[in-house]
Order: C-alpha cells, then sequence, then structure tokens
C-alpha cells in the first residue's frame, strides 16, 4: 500500500462517526423479532446437524454397505443410501424455511430503520436542512440503508448456521480421528487474525465509499432536477456538469475496486490453504497406518467430506466477520444522524392556542442569531411590536434587514436567541408545535408544488377535503377557471415543482392550499415579487381574499402591494426603525420614504 492511499485510510478512518455501543444497537433493531429468532435458531441447529449426518452415513456406507468382510451388502447400502437422500430432502426444506425467515426479518429491520431515519429527519429543525446538502441526507436515507440490507438478511442464518456446523464438523473430526484434526485445524487462528486486520481495512474504505456515494446523489439532485437543467442550460454547463459527476464516479468506481480486492489475497490464501488440506490428510493417514493406528478407507473418506463441510462455513464465517466489520462504518453513519437531536422541540409544552386570543402576535425585545453566524453577528436586535387579531400587518425594508428571518420565528421554525414570541398570548415555546402549525398558513415566494396532481397538491393542507371544498378554495384564490380549462382538470399533473404551470398559476394554486386549510394567521413572505405585473395583479386579486378576515404578515419589497396595510414596520440592520401606516411613513421622510420614492422612481 502506498503511503497517499495509507494518509487517505487513516483519514477516513478518522473521518468516520464514533458511535458508542455500536453493536448493541444494531442487535436491538432485531428485538421485536424475537419469535422469528427463535424459529430460526431452532431450524438452523436443526439443519446444522443434519448437514453433518451424511459424512457420517458415508463412513458406515464404505465400511458395512461396499467393502465387509463378506463382499458388499446391497440392502445395508440401499438403506443408508435412502436415509441419507431422506435427510438432503429434509435439510433442503428447512433451508427454504430458514430463507424465508431470516429475509423476511432482515428486510423488516431495514424497512424500520429507513422509516425511523426518515421519521427523525422529519423532526429535524430548518437549519439543518439549510446547511445539509439534500442529495447527502438522501444517500443516508437510501444507499447507507441499502448498504446494511444484505447483512440484516443474511447474518443471522449465516453466523449462526456456519458455527454451528463448523462445531458440529469438528466434533465429529474428533470423533473420526483426533490427529488428522490437529493437523487441519493448527494453522486456523492465523486465519482469524488475519482477517480482522483485512476487516478494519474494508470498513475505512466502506466509510470513504458511502460518502463519494453522498456526493454523487448530491450532485444528481442538483443537477439533473428542472432547475439544475435550466441552470446548466442557460449557462452551456452541460460539458461541466458531466465532467464533475464523471470526477466523482471515478473516485466512486476506484473506492468500489479497492473495496472488492481487499482482501482477496487473504481469501485466495485461504483457499488455497483449505484445499490442501484433504491431501495433508492423506499424507497423515498413510502415517497413521504405517505406525500401526486403524484407520480404515471409510475413516478417511468420511473424515475428507466432513473437512469440506468445516471449510465452506468456515470461509463463509470469515465473509460475514468481514461483511460486519465493514457493514460497521453504515450503521455508524445511519446512527450518527438518529443521534442528531432537533434544536426545536415541544420538550415538556403542553398548551394549545388559546381560541380567544387566537391571531395575536406579539415579539417582545426578540433577539436572533442563525446557528453559523459569526460570534456577535445578530439577524434581529431588540424586535418588539404587536399585531392585532385581524390586523393587515406588513415588514419591509432593504434586503437583508431580517424581514424573512421574523416569519421564521412566527411558527417556529427557528428559535429566538433572546427576548420572547408569543402567540395568541402565549409563547411559542410553550405551545405545542403542532397546535402552533395548524393555526399558520404561508405564501412564500417559491411555491412548492408536488410531482402530483393538483388536486392531490391541494389535498396536502388538508386530506380530507371534498372536491367541493376544493373547488370553492380554488375560487376563492381565482384559479378555478385556469384549472377546469385543462383537459385533466384537477387530476392534471403539474410536474416536478410545478413546472408544467406558469408562476401566477402556481401562486394561486399555493394560495388556494392556504385557504383550504383556513389558518388564523396568514404569513405571506415577499408572495408577489417573483411574478410579471399582470400575474401579480391577478394573484393580488387572490390575495385579498386569502387574507379578509384573517391576521395578515406580509413580507413585502414592493410596497404598492402593502399601501392598505393596517400597520407597516420598517426593518433596517435588524431592528424596526420606523411604524405606522403607509400615508404616514411617507410623511415622516425616513427610509420608509426613501424606498417609496426609489420604487416610484423605477417604474415612471
Amino acid at each position: 500500500m502506498s503511503s497517499g492511499d495509507a494518509a487517505a485510510q487513516k483519514a477516513a478512518n478518522a473521518a468516520a462517526p464514533k458511535i458508542p455501543d455500536l453493536f448493541r444497537r444494531i442487535r436491538g433493531l432485531f428485538s421485536p423479532h424475537r419469535k422469528a429468532l427463535l424459529v430460526t435458531v431452532v431450524l438452523v441447529l436443526v439443519g446444522a446437524a443434519i448437514s453433518v449426518a451424511p459424512p457420517l452415513l458415508t463412513k458406515q456406507a464404505f465400511d458395512r454397505g461396499l467393502f465387509p468382510a463378506g463382499g458388499p451388502d446391497v440392502p445395508v447400502l440401499m438403506e443408508l443410501v435412502g436415509l441419507m437422500i431422506g435427510l438432503w430432502v429434509l435439510s433442503a426444506g428447512i433451508g427454504v424455511w430458514q430463507t424465508y425467515l431470516t429475509a423476511t426479518v432482515g428486510n423488516s429491520v431495514m424497512g424500520a430503520l429507513r422509516i425511523r431515519l426518515f421519521g427523525h429527519l422529519q423532526r429535524m429543525e430548518l437549519a439543518f436542512f439549510t446547511r445539509t446538502k439534500t442529495g447527502v441526507i438522501q444517500s443516508r436515507l437510501q444507499n447507507d440503508v441499502g448498504g446494511v440490507a444484505n447483512v440484516l438478511s443474511n447474518t443471522i442464518s449465516s453466523v449462526l448456521g456456519n458455527t454451528v456446523t463448523v462445531i458440529a464438523a469438528f466434533i465429529s473430526m474428533l470423533v473420526l480421528s483426533w490427529q488428522m484434526t490437529v493437523v487441519t485445524v493448527i494453522l486456523l487462528p492465523l486465519l482469524v487474525v488475519a482477517q480482522r486486520r483485512v476487516g478494519q481495512v474494508r470498513a475505512r474504505i466502506a466509510t470513504k465509499t458511502q460518502e463519494s456515494l453522498s456526493d454523487m446523489t448530491a450532485i444528481t439532485q442538483e443537477a439533473l432536477s428542472v432547475s439544475g437543467i435550466l441552470l446548466a442550460k442557460s449557462f452551456n454547463q452541460q460539458r461541466s456538469e458531466v465532467e464533475r459527476y464523471s470526477a466523482e464516479n471515478r473516485t466512486q468506481i476506484g473506492l468500489q475496486v479497492r473495496q472488492q480486492m481487499s482482501g482477496q489475497w487473504f481469501f485466495a490464501v485461504v483457499q488455497i490453504f483449505l484445499s490442501v488440506i484433504p491431501a495433508l490428510i492423506y499424507l497423515v493417514a498413510a502415517w497413521l497406518i504405517l505406525r500401526d493406528v486403524p484407520v480404515t478407507a471409510g475413516t478417511i473418506v468420511a473424515f475428507t467430506t466432513v473437512q469440506a463441510r468445516l471449510t465452506f462455513p468456515l470461509m463463509g464465517l470469515l465473509r460475514v466477520a468481514l461483511d460486519l466489520q465493514t457493514s460497521g462504518a453504515l450503521f455508524a453513519r445511519i446512527f450518527e444522524y438518529l443521534d442528531l437531536r432537533p434544536a426545536i422541540t415541544d420538550g415538556g409544552a403542553s398548551a394549545t392556542v388559546d381560541e380567544a386570543q387566537l391571531g395575536r402576535v406579539e415579539f417582545d425585545d426578540v433577539e436572533f442569531a442563525y446557528p453559523d453566524a459569526e460570534p456577535g453577528q445578530r439577524t434581529l436586535r431588540g424586535v418588539s411590536f404587536d399585531i392585532e387579531p385581524g390586523q393587515f400587518a406588513a415588514f419591509v425594508g432593504p434586503s437583508g434587514a431580517g424581514k424573512t428571518t421574523v416569519s421564521y420565528l412566527i411558527p417556529r421554525f427557528y428559535e429566538a436567541t433572546g427576548g420572547s414570541v408569543r402567540f395568541a398570548g402565549t409563547d411559542v415555546r410553550d405551545l405545542r408545535q403542532e397546535s402552533l402549525v395548524e393555526n399558520i398558513g404561508i405564501v412564500s415566494q417559491e411555491t412548492y408544488l408536488f410531482h402530483a396532481t393538483i388536486g392531490d397538491n391541494l389535498r396536502y393542507a388538508r386530506p380530507d377535503a371534498t372536491d367541493e371544498q376544493l373547488v370553492d378554495a380554488a375560487r376563492q384564490a381565482n384559479i378555478h377557471e385556469t384549472i377546469a380549462s385543462f383537459p385533466d382538470g384537477y387530476d392534471t399533473v403539474v410536474g416536478e415543482r410545478g413546472y408544467r404551470l406558469s408562476g401566477g398559476e402556481k401562486q394561486r394554486i399555493a394560495i388556494a392550499r392556504v385557504l383550504l386549510k383556513d389558518p388564523a394567521v396568514l404569513v405571506l413572505d415577499e408572495a408577489t415579487s417573483a411574478l410579471d405585473t399582470v400575474s401579480e395583479r391577478v394573484v393580488q386579486e387572490a390575495l385579498d381574499t386569502a387574507t379578509r378576515g384573517r391576521t395578515t404578515i406580509a413580507i413585502a419589497h414592493r410596497l404598492s402591494t402593502v399601501r392598505h396595510a393596517d400597520v407597516v414596520f420598517v426593518v433596517d440592520g435588524g431592528r424596526i426603525v420606523e411604524r405606522g401606516t403607509h400615508d404616514e411613513l411617507v410623511a415622516l421622510g425616513g427610509v420608509y420614504a426613501d424606498l417609496y420614492g426609489q420604487q416610484v422612481a423605477s417604474t415612471t
């Protein structure tokens, strides 16, 4: 191994997550399947016991059936052959049953692990996803869990079956000839030591391989999404994207080859050693016969047959041991994610939203810094305001002032680092998240639609909604006539992220989805800033309907959309520097007046 390879392996090993009691936790995954495992153990024991019986019957066939003192004894030979056939049939049946049980348990454990990981990721805070590539998360969920699937399915029967077979074969060999048994097993401890060294190397390579798979998945997710394809075509960068993928693919190929080849020389030596043993047995048998040790032809044939029964299970155990060491790296990556603790949880919170104050939103001296911000860098600094139920409040200001951050703190997507955010008179940290979020509807600048039908996308807000309720929400959002004009109507598939629809159509579907939810508080995060003038007017009409009769908090870039707001908060540098109605702020001649003047000038 070159110094460069050694350094790379050392770095991969250092980067691998260290999980305390890893194998204890892996064993814990099988605890719900104790009954099936118990049946499997019984089948394995029975199957292993049966597997060593035919070689012993072979000895009897030779000594009593073929070569007895008076010549071949056909009736005895037929009886022994029939018994061997019966045992083989029984062994095959047990093997099928055992395979079904192990496959069921293994895949059930894998499926439960995948769901557990997916559910855990759903509970992680928004900040986790903003700092982690989606492709990397997908790789943990698919590649890492899939990478241990075969181990989960095969380890139980392989370890138990091979272990029992090896023990039974060893006992049978001792019964036949302890002298020949010593020759057979004398070098086995050296093989076990060598196997452990090879397993450590393969575990390190496996960690690096999964990291490379994560990078490949991330590139695929970024480059082959509709947005990624549009970007590459717009800048004529298809070749560079192919080269980026090819470079990572070359890395993956190299790692896969290294992983496949690691240990091949070890197994080649083991294979040679185990294959040579029968020839050595003949020499040992001759040596014993010359020293008047009673060794029959049947004993030699039976011993070499049993020795073969020892060889293949032993090879299987060595391979499983290597697979377990390799899969340990994958399990460590999975448990690393499972051990992540969401920064935002209900904790001891058990309060539900107070219906009497529903719609009231208050910030009391709120401070906030993003988790990855530099020390002392704060996005919000001492922000305080009160929004009454049914009020239309707007937040405006320069880019980066902290407007959108305000909208993230209300539903508690992020946790305020100082001060208090209250919803319906209760600190959001004391409210159950489910109770909080079910009373808040959000329409953002970037509308997200699933690759599904329009009806399915609308029902995401309310799965039990009737067709009449869908139509009613769509009419309020001024989108029903457009949907009805499509050949498939509400069964129209919108494509990934809704790319088969125009920006205005997507936005109005998003508004209809919020209307179907019917929240007490509506948060509009620059909901029309990405639209053209015509689409903005149509969407604004839908928003006017959506905001009627509910508290509305609008994060606005275009000040024309908030001229009729009950109160406008001007945010600059993380602080509220001005507040009032549109007319009051224009008359004040401050930050708002400057922003408004610039926008009016740009449209004339």
